[in-house]
C-alpha cells in the first residue's frame, strides 16, 4: 500500500529535501508539489486521492495552519516548520506530527511511520494502549507509556524512569522519545522528555515529577511555555 503525498512549502531547499525523503521510503509515493496553499487548493479540488500533507506553516498571503482548518474533508498532515511556537497548534487539529527544520531522515521516518500505524489502527489508538519495547542488555521489556514519568539521555544511554524502577537502555534518546505518543510527551530538555500527567509542578527553570527534578533548557522553554499555557485552567 502506497500513500500519496502532497508536499506544500514555499522553500525550495525544504522542498528538496522532502522530495529526497520521500524517494526513500518504499509506501510513500509523491504526487505533487505546491509553493503555497491557493496552488494546494486547487491541486486538492482535482486530486481527491492524496493521503498526506508536507505542510509548511509560515508560509505568504494564507499560513499552513489557517489553511488545513479550511478543509472540510482533509488528508492527514505533518506540519514542518522552522518555528517551535507553533507545535501545540500543530497538534490541536490533530496532526499526525510536526517537523522541525532542519530535520533528519530517521525523524521524518519516525513522522510517516504514526501514518501507517494510525492508518491500520483505524485511528482507535490512544494512549493506554500504547506500548513501548526496550531492550536492556538481553531483555526486551513491553511497557505501557501510560507509566512512564519521564525519560533521561544518560551518555549513550537512556533511562526509562517508571513509577518504582528504572529500565537503561543504549537506544538513542531520540529514537525513544519519537516512539512515544505526542502530545503527552514533551521535550524539556536536550537530555530530558516528560509525561505531562505525570507532573507535579513547575518552578521557573525546573519541573518535579515526585521527588525526581528535571531541568527545563533555554532551547526547549518557548515550546514547552506555550504548551503549559495551552493546558492551563
Amino acid at each position: 500500500m502506497k500513500f500519496k503525498c502532497l508536499i506544500i512549502d514555499d522553500e525550495p531547499s525544504s522542498q528538496l529535501v522532502l522530495k529526497t525523503f520521500i524517494a526513500d521510503v518504499d509506501f510513500l509515493e509523491l504526487d505533487g508539489v505546491c509553493n503555497n496553499a491557493i496552488d494546494a487548493i486547487h491541486v486538492l479540488k482535482q486530486n481527491h486521492a492524496i493521503d498526506l500533507l508536507f505542510l509548511d506553516i509560515n508560509m505568504p498571503k494564507i499560513s499552513g495552519l489557517t489553511f488545513y482548518k479550511s478543509l472540510q474533508n482533509p488528508p492527514e498532515v505533518i506540519f514542518t516548520t522552522a518555528y517551535p511556537q507553533y507545535a501545540v497548534d500543530g497538534f490541536e487539529v490533530n496532526a499526525i506530527d510536526y517537523l522541525l527544520k532542519p530535520f533528519s531522515f530517521d525523524r521524518f521516518f519516525a513522522a510517516v511511520n504514526k501514518v501507517v500505524e494510525k492508518k491500520f489502527t483505524n485511528g482507535n489508538h490512544s494512549e493506554k494502549d500504547h506500548f513501548l519495547l526496550i531492550k536492556s542488555n538481553k531483555t526486551l521489556y513491553k511497557i505501557n507509556t501510560e507509566n512512564i514519568l519521564f525519560i533521561e539521555a544518560c551518555g549513550d544511554y537512556v533511562k526509562v524512569h517508571l513509577e518504582d524502577k528504572f529500565i537503561m537502555t543504549n537506544a538513542t534518546f531520540t529514537s525513544v522519545f519519537e516512539s512515544l505518543p505526542k502530545p503527552l510527551f514533551i521535550r524539556t530538555h536536550k537530555s530530558f522528555a516528560i509525561n505531562f500527567k505525570k507532573m507535579n509542578s513547575v518552578s521557573g527553570n525546573q519541573i518535579t515529577i515526585k521527588d525526581n527534578k528535571i531541568p527545563i533548557g533555554q532551547k526547549f522553554k518557548p515550546e514547552f511555555s506555550i504548551f503549559i499555557n495551552q493546558n492551563k485552567f
